[in-house]
């Protein structure tokens, strides 16, 4: 069995790294995607992982294979292609850390993804499956995540959904919309971002746009908020949990390890037998908690695959960090 078996994108993140003597931006590369951010930060806290997915056959799609090994995530279910590209991405910070993407992945590779290359042994394997809406951009990566989904479900594997929205890789908004809600029937648990629940629901209020999202299908919505820390929801409670003040340096990632961290805790939950519903308040709220400080300490890190925190650095940041008291922190090198 594997704590989480994810399916979608892996790609290189080039992340900005300093002048040249000549003044100009350098970049430094480094592995992203998020749906392998999600199992690198499961690995970086002791839990298990396997990736389905398609990378170039080239320099960049061995280097990312190589990534994954090294993290001890199962690659037997990552193809490569000769006939396309490995995805790239620059990342771009403004003064705040907060980060935004050009993406060089015209008929990247991470999209060529087809049903006959998914490794059904692996998903059938799996504590919980995730995916996100990336690979719903393209087809044959859409048909061949619906399929994953829908026989995850039907396995009674409990299922994650990140639909996260890049403008740039959609036609316009209304193809966004319409594709990222092609996720929504299959999740369990569902993590957005404040500017994706405005989205997804028209609806700015935290109470109605996650009731919203929760009459789709999920059993618990997240809401993550940046420094605001999280909003969550279930059918029979919602609450939030304050973020943890850290010295932040690049935000790339931080939902990642924050909902790596979630499901990290919460397979080990479905191995004893729990489901979403027992969770009650006080559980869920300790669960976010965990995951508020694995996204609050990533982003004291640049990159994401490298900035995913270990759990002393998550025990230490909620023993010494208060939204009331500022305290700066940086994960363990």
């Amino acid at each position: 069995m594997f704590d989480v078996v994810a399916l979608g994108e892996i790609l290189i993140d080039f992340t900005p790294a300093g002048l040249s003597e000549g003044g100009n931006v350098l970049f430094e590369r480094n592995p992203g995607g998020a749906p392998a951010n999600v199992l690198a930060a499961v690995r970086r806290l002791g839990g298990s992982g396997a990736f389905l997915g398609m990378v170039g056959q080239d320099a960049f799609g061995a280097y990312l294979k190589g990534v994954l090994e090294d993290l001890g995530i199962d690659v037997c279910g990552l193809r490569r292609t000769p006939e396309a590209d490995t995805t790239l991405a620059f990342v771009h910070l403004d003064p705040k850390g907060d980060r935004s993407f050009s993406f060089y992945r015209r008929a990247g590779a991470d999209t060529r993804l087809a049903t006959g290359d998914l490794d059904l042994s692996r998903l059938d394997a799996a504590s919980i499956f995730h995916f996100g809406s990336l690979s719903l951009t393209d087809e044959p990566a859409r048909s061949a995540t619906l399929a994953a989904a829908a026989r995850a479900r039907t396995r009674g594997i409990p299922v994650s959904y990140d639909p996260n929205w890049r403008p740039p890789l959609w036609p316009d908004d209304d193809h966004a919309r319409a594709g990222m809600r092609l996720g929504l029937p299959f999740a369990d648990l569902l993590k957005v971002s404040e500017t994706e629940l405005r989205f997804l629901t028209g609806e700015a209020d935290l109470e109605r746009g996650s009731h919203f999202l929760l009459e789709e299908g999920p059993r618990l919505v997240l809401v993550t908020l940046g420094p605001d820390g999280c909003h969550y929801r279930t059918r029979s409670c919602s609450g939030w949990v304050p973020a943890y003040d850290v010295r932040v340096v690049d935000t790339t990632g931080a939902g990642d390890a924050f909902l790596g961290a979630m499901l990290y805790r919460l397979s080990g939950l479905f191995r004893q037998g729990r489901t979403l519903d027992d969770l009650a308040r006080e559980e869920l709220a300790d669960l976010v908690s965990f995951a508020t400080a694995a996204g609050s300490l990533c982003t004291t890190r640049r990159g994401a695959i490298p900035a995913m925190p270990s759990l002393d650095d998550i025990d230490r940041c909620r023993t010494a960090a208060s939204p009331m008291v500022r305290r700066e922190l940086t994960i363990s090198q």
